[in-house]
């Protein structure tokens, strides 16, 4: 697969924009990364983390393997009201060798891992201290002016909350901005704690309110406490209440403050999330509450879903129209996302008196409730969308009954992220997402026929071939000669009853926007 000429432009230089530039690079295109910053801050990070199917995103990427070495694996979450547990989550460990279901790292530390990739690779030229103050359009390409004017057939703006881009584009940002302040501090501690997620309500150190606790590498452990809207951050600092508040739950621990900070969170959601050839993702396009960590995690999947799709388009194997699935597909996910953080923050800030009733009563319920997680709300965790109501999905039958709700298992159907599991291919055991990225993957229950007349690229593997243990077979609940037609992003175009090449090249083209 050669390089193309002509770049794309992304704007930003933060994760969602590198790991777009490095997916691009994957399938040959070349691109210019523009960061304002004459240098990115390593100081802090807001976001730690990365959940499994990201985790494989990355991998594409070609990071995944150093962030889960380096991150600190955790399973399992736990509730508490002030000090009686409430309930517990646990996630399933995919086993030795395999993706973790949660890591927690540094987003800076990520951050380095993927300027360390983008400098190593020819197809990613990435410029700092160019701020980009103008974009323009027409027929064939665009133009950024960052000092010096860059051209590209397609721009991204993957620039954050306060995006150039989207003012540039005129692209509306509406939501809301929570009054309520939280206080972050990384503190670096031999805390005696196991690696677990822990969300207190209404502790007895910080009544009224809650906090979070995460552990990270290097022995440091992330505490997010709710505080006063008035609280001043250096105040705390002279007078000692920062240190009380530490103590609080250190106990007499010797700690190093890592990290601190204030802020306020924030639900928005970008108008479109196109404009002719100019598109957004990550925090450009979308702030949701961290509260389930539903923020970088989502941008990553923007960036993939988009990624295939502009190199799609620029080798001429899908017509222009291809890109206008971007916003389909990843502005029904940020409402998604949006709709079940929005519900966390009323719940965790109740803003209204009927908001702050159901806080009150759901907690005091919880302790004899036969499921309290159904009426208490720490946070539902991110988890990738469904692209059901896709252009792109061959539908495969009604889907009246799929499980919509936050956390729960979807089944393989068109539009969900195909299952992964262990398999052999090409003569080597791996697992089955790394065989996706840059083409289709067409799994057949029997032996194929004939190929498909596809005009895309993909390639055919027989689940007799591949399912050594029998493990992908149960997973896509396939029979004897059912077809599973994979996209580029792991996300599942088409369930097929029986191989039929012409219906296969039906759903493959579909999926490429072809009608």
């Amino acid at each position: 697969m050669g390089a193309l000429t002509e770049p794309v432009v992304v704007v930003g230089a933060g994760p969602v924009g590198l790991v777009t530039a490095l997916l691009l690079a994957r399938h040959g295109v070349p691109s210019v990364v523009l960061e304002a910053a004459a240098a990115r801050d390593p100081a802090g990070s807001r976001a730690i983390c990365f959940q499994r199917d990201v985790l494989d995103v990355l991998d594409r990427a070609g990071c995944a393997a150093r962030m889960i070495a380096r991150g600190v694996t955790w399973t399992t979450g736990r509730t508490y009201h002030r000090g009686d547990e409430l309930f517990a989550v646990t996630f399933p460990d995919a086993g030795r060798g395999e993706v973790p279901p949660w890591i927690n790292i540094s987003q800076a530390e990520v951050e380095a891992h993927l300027r360390d990739l983008a400098a190593a690779e020819p197809l990613v030229d990435v410029r700092y201290g160019h701020p980009v103050r103008g974009l323009r359009q027409d027929a064939r390409g665009v133009e950024a002016d960052a000092g010096a004017t860059v051209r590209g057939t397609h721009a991204v703006g993957a620039d954050g909350g306060r995006s150039a881009v989207r003012d540039l584009l005129g692209i509306g940002f509406p939501g809301r901005t929570f009054d309520d302040r939280f206080l972050i501090c990384d503190i670096r501690a031999d805390l005696p704690f196991p690696s677990e997620r822990r969300f207190y309500f209404d502790p007895e150190w910080n009544p009224g309110r809650q906090v979070l606790l995460h552990p990270c590498p290097d022995g440091t452990w992330r505490i997010d406490w709710q505080v006063p809207a008035d609280l001043d951050l250096d105040a705390e600092r002279r007078s000692g209440a920062l240190d009380a508040r530490i103590r609080e739950i250190a106990g007499d621990v010797p700690y190093e403050i890592v990290w601190a900070t204030v802020y306020r969170f924030h639900e928005r959601c970008a108008e479109r999330f196109a404009s002719g050839r100019a598109f957004l993702a990550g925090d450009a396009a979308h702030l949701y509450a961290p509260f389930g960590a539903r923020g970088l995690n989502s941008g990553v999947q923007d960036a993939e879903n988009l990624a295939w799709k502009l190199a799609f388009v620029r080798h001429g194997w899908a017509p222009p129209d291809l890109l206008r699935s971007y916003d389909a597909e990843r502005r029904a996910a940020a409402a998604e996302n949006l709709r079940v953080t929005t519900r966390t923050m009323e719940f965790l800030v109740p803003r209204t008196p009927a908001q702050r009733a159901r806080r009150l009563d759901a907690l005091a319920a919880a302790r004899t409730h036969p499921d309290p997680r159904a009426i208490v709300d720490s946070g539902r965790l991110a988890e990738p969308f469904w692209y059901l109501d896709s252009p792109l999905t061959t539908p495969s039958g009604p889907v009246d009954g799929f499980p919509r709700e936050a956390g729960a298992a979807r089944p393989p159907l068109p539009g969900v992220l195909c299952p992964d599991g262990p398999c052999a291919a090409d003569g080597r055991a791996t697992r089955l997402r790394r065989l996706f990225g840059t083409r289709f993957v067409v799994l057949t229950g029997g032996r194929p026929g004939a190929p498909p007349p596809a005009r895309v690229p993909y390639e055919i593997r027989a689940l007799d071939d591949i399912d050594t243990d029998g493990v992908l077979r149960t997973a896509l609940r396939a029979g004897p000669d059912t077809v599973h037609v994979v996209r580029p992003d792991g996300h599942l175009a088409a369930v097929l009853p029986a191989y039929d090449p012409v219906e296969v090249a039906g759903a493959l083209h579909r999926a490429c926007g072809r009608t």
